[in-house]
């Protein structure tokens, strides 16, 4: 019987392919909707994730003030020096690199070519703290780290605006009043969240930028690298008391230094994208009521219109139940139809949106599910009271109606 409901249903809708196109309409841009936000959100997530990530992992900032980023409260906070960073290396435990931070921006030249770009003074934990690889040469040695030699470590960009397609290994850079020898080119890692191109660096040992371009022994930035299977909570507390200590604070004083986990960054980043991806897809799946109402509205048309053939088919025998399952089985049929065509929209929209914005595509087959079941829900709710007054029709009255 249901089978035969399935025919009849399909029959009705190549005879009106038009209205039933039109009918579907809704269910498609729901269905298509919803799958499309909430797929471009999880991208969205993980490409923050991601820039957050290439920072570092579990990766701790410190820096003097009582407030992180722009605009940060530094006035009367007095910086870091070396011995602090020594001394979180050498007292914390749990604790993989510790890097000093002391940066400068220069004006780099090499021949007829000039750059702007900013140098970074720092020792090798530099480079496990922000997960930079290097695509060719090498690290610092201890004695260029110890004298504060004239070597440098350059970023992608600077290596293709000032070099070319050279080999950086081995070239001199002119920095202000001297030069550096380029020891190694960082992998590249392109902008980061906040629109900087990572990859505009060059790094130098600490003593170094701090004598040739600071003038001053002041560390502006600790990055800290904290063991994988270790809370950096807890780590945060013990490099705060620290640092208290060293820096003689009483304990009704307030810090003069601020440290920032990019893991609660990252938390709370993916917590907003995931709370405007829900948004949007409930936004979107408003599309699914509305065309919901179309099919109720299109299939009270039809029982209309066929109600002539309703009291023929109950007056050799239809039953009740017969004549409501064929108008649910038909509704059922063009929200279905409508749910997989929106699917097939979704999935190219998606691609196509993630493409352009550049992140990465995430399908989630439990979404796609759940908004198919839903649309096929939608015309079981919607398809009812059309298909309860088709077989609550008195055939003899049926019969009558022309």
């Amino acid at each position: 019987m249901i089978w035969n409901a399935f025919l009849l249903a399909v029959r009705e809708i190549r005879r009106n392919m038009m209205r039933s196109a039109l009918t579907m309409l809704g269910i498609i841009i729901g269905v298509a909707a919803v799958i499309t936000m909430v797929t471009l959100g999880n991208g969205a997530t993980a490409k923050v994730a991601q820039e957050i990530s290439s920072l570092g992992s579990n990766l701790l900032m410190v820096r003097p003030g009582q407030r992180m980023g722009p605009g940060r409260d530094s006035s009367g906070a007095k910086p870091f020096k070396i011995e602090d960073v020594e001394a979180i290396r050498n007292e914390v435990v749990s604790v993989v690199a510790v890097a000093p931070t002391v940066s400068a921006s220069v004006t780099a030249v090499r021949g007829n070519e000039n750059w702007s770009t900013s140098v970074v003074g720092t020792n090798n934990d530099y480079f496990i703290t922000g997960n930079w690889e290097l695509a060719e040469g090498r690290l610092f040695s201890e004695t260029e780290l110890k004298a504060g030699k004239t070597t440098c470590v350059i970023g992608n960009t600077v290596s293709k605006e000032l070099l070319g397609g050279e080999d950086a290994l081995g070239k001199k850079l002119r920095l202000g009043s001297f030069s550096c020898d380029v020891i190694g080119v960082l992998e590249p890692k392109g902008q980061s969240m906040m629109g900087n191109d990572q990859d505009d660096v060059i790094i130098m040992p600490t003593k170094t930028v701090q004598r040739r371009l600071t003038g001053n022994q002041d560390v502006r930035m600790i990055r800290i690298s904290v063991k994988p299977d270790i809370d950096t909570d807890v780590v945060n507390r013990a490099i705060t008391l620290l640092l208290r200590d060293r820096r003689h604070l009483s304990d009704n004083e307030k810090n003069d230094f601020s440290v920032m986990d990019t893991r609660e960054i990252t938390n709370t980043l993916t917590g907003t994208t995931r709370v405007m991806t829900m948004l949007l897809g409930a936004v979107a799946a408003v599309s699914l009521v509305v065309g919901g109402i179309g099919i109720m509205n299109i299939m009270l048309v039809s029982v209309t219109e066929r109600t002539r053939e309703i009291g023929i088919r109950m007056a050799i025998g239809a039953l009740e139940r017969e004549v409501l399952l064929q108008f649910l089985v038909e509704a059922v049929v063009l929200s279905s139809l409508g749910g997989l065509i929106g699917i097939v929209l979704a999935l190219i929209a998606s691609a196509l949106g993630s493409m352009l914005m550049g992140i990465p595509y995430m399908l989630d087959y439990g979404i796609i599910s759940l908004a198919f079941v839903f649309s096929a829900m939608v015309g079981v709710v919607f398809g009812y009271f059309p298909a309860r007054n088709a077989a609550r029709l008195n055939p003899i009255d049926a019969l009558r109606h022309e």
